[in-house]
């Protein structure tokens, strides 16, 4: 275990494990999606698991300001917890959070606080993301959608929101997937 994600388990942890037991089974779950595509991210593979345990952290209690979790666990992180950058913006801009915070009238504040990182681990932790269960088990994004949509309730604004990212959603697990696949076609 690397010192960042020595750092962001604890954290993560302090933040939800008691709060949010099923946020935090979540969260792990996440993070151990994220252990088993670390082939195909290299070096990048413990910023990507760092994120992913802490992606969530937006929903806990203390850390609620605007009720958008993206926005408020990344604002935690970068004046708080002085997390490294890039965690910061992962944990921003996670699962297409751009399109809620659009909905929610947070775009330009999201935008304008965090830069995006580069696409292929926006996707990574958009397909641990989505391939994880509220309770930390491994589902699919499409089985991952319908119960946010159905739990939320298709009307809701987050309801919505998965509805409209759910091509990209898609589209980004394929791309993982596919990075998956060559990456496994490689000789040794």
């Amino acid at each position: 275990m690397s010192e960042l994600t020595k750092w962001a388990y604890p954290l993560a942890e302090s933040l939800l494990a008691e709060s949010l037991p099923r946020r935090w089974r979540h969260s792990q779950g996440v993070a151990e999606r994220a252990r088993t595509i670390a082939p195909i991210l290299g070096e990048e593979a413990e910023l990507l698991e760092a994120a992913a345990v802490l992606h969530d952290i937006g929903y806990s209690p203390d850390l609620a300001k605007t009720g958008f979790h993206p926005l408020d666990g990344a604002r935690y992180l970068r004046d708080v917890a002085q997390a490294d950058e890039r965690v910061v913006n992962l944990v921003a801009h996670h699962s297409c959070s751009w399109m809620e915070a659009e909905a929610r009238g947070l775009r330009e504040e999201l935008e304008g606080e965090f830069p995006r990182e580069r696409a292929h681990l926006n996707d990574a932790l958009c397909y641990c993301d989505m391939n994880t269960t509220p309770d930390g088990t491994p589902t699919n994004p499409v089985d991952r959608i319908n119960e946010i949509a159905g739990r939320y309730g298709s009307d809701s604004l987050i309801g919505t929101f998965i509805r409209r990212a759910e091509p990209e959603i898609l589209a980004s697990t394929s791309r993982v997937l596919e990075r998956v696949a060559a990456a496994k076609r490689q000789p040794m």
